[in-house]
Order: structure tokens, then C-alpha cells, then sequence
């Protein structure tokens, strides 16, 4: 939102072009290169979570970014290419150290005959618990 209404100010470039995928951006690069300006400078969803963990989770909890291994679970290949950029570890640690795509972690449950209406119910990790409610609005 800031950077959109930074644009609004300054008058452009526009449009103001999603960074949250990587197949697009590597696609931009590659025949599009002119339009590289418009892209957000916003790193995707995956890898602003994962500079999340190695940064402020670890700060809080008091804990080694060395010793934190990211992994993220996604539907697309090109998170695994995303993750290796060079530019996706500003803190001097990868962002997400590895990605599984949706269709490998079914295929590891299935592997290891997991049933999850065997399993018991767990509550997910709080990792950050407070929040605005602001991007309820997001996807609707």
C-alpha cells in the first residue's frame, strides 16, 4: 500500500506490477525487461515470511538464524527457483531454505501412510499473534 501510494505521489511508473510470482518475474526479465520498473519491490509472500523467521522470530525467541531451517509448502516449482535468487537473503541467511511443492508433501504422506483423521488435534504455532485484520480484505 505505502509503495502504491508513494507512486500515486511521484506519479509513476505505472502500472504497478505484483512481485508474487516468480514465474512472472523471471518471464518479465527475460522478454520484458523494460517493464522491471513497475514491479513491486515487495518480496513475495513466501519470502517475506521466511526473512520474518531468520529476523524477528529469531530475535524474539533468542534464537541462531544460522540454526533455523525455513521450509515452505507451495503449489508451484518456480518457489524452489525463487528461493535460490541471491537477492533472497538480505540478512545474510536464505530466506526459505526449502521449498516442497504440494504434490511432493502428498506424495511423502502418502509414503509414510499418515491418516490424518488418525491424528490428534494441535493448535498451529503463533508466530505472530497480533494483527490489524487490515488485508481481511484481501482475496475477497
Amino acid at each position: 500500500g505505502t509503495e502504491f501510494l508513494h507512486r500515486l505521489e511521484e506519479g509513476g511508473p505505472f502500472p504497478l506490477i505484483t512481485s508474487c510470482s516468480p514465474g512472472w518475474i523471471k518471464f518479465g526479465e527475460t522478454f520484458y525487461p523494460e517493464l522491471l520498473e513497475n514491479v513491486s519491490s515487495c518480496k513475495s509472500p513466501q519470502q517475506m515470511l521466511g526473512a520474518l523467521i531468520k529476523t524477528h522470530f529469531a530475535d524474539s525467541r533468542g534464537l541462531d538464524p544460522a540454526r533455523i531451517v525455513s521450509l515452505s509448502i507451495m503449489p508451484c516449482t518456480a518457489k524452489k527457483f525463487e528461493a535460490r535468487r541471491p537477492e533472497m537473503s538480505d540478512s545474510g541467511y536464505r530466506d526459505v531454505d526449502v521449498v516442497l511443492t504440494t504434490r511432493e508433501l502428498a506424495r511423502m504422506i502418502r509414503q509414510a501412510g499418515i491418516n490424518f483423521e488418525e491424528l490428534q488435534d494441535t493448535h498451529p504455532y503463533d508466530l505472530m499473534s497480533g494483527y490489524t485484520g487490515a488485508a481481511t480484505i484481501f482475496g475477497s
